[in-house]
């Protein structure tokens, strides 16, 4: 699905990034371009953000429990 219709991102885009190493919303428009035009995409695109965020610390939490309760 196209989050930013000005520059074309998608959502696999934005997920790729942070798979990729982004660790905020700032390093993801940084490294796609995603809500630097018109702004309109930006709110769709921080929650895409939070949610894959968050997905990958519940599936490091299941794989290293003691580790993420000890960060």
């Amino acid at each position: 699905m196209y989050v930013c219709l000005c520059l074309g991102v998608t959502d696999h885009q934005i997920r790729d990034a942070i798979y990729d190493g982004c660790c905020s919303y700032r390093e993801v428009r940084e490294q796609t371009g995603v809500g630097t035009q018109c702004g309109k995409c930006a709110c769709e695109a921080k929650q895409l953000v939070r949610e894959t965020l968050g997905d990958l610390h519940n599936a490091a939490a299941l794989a290293h429990p003691r580790a993420v309760a000890a960060a």
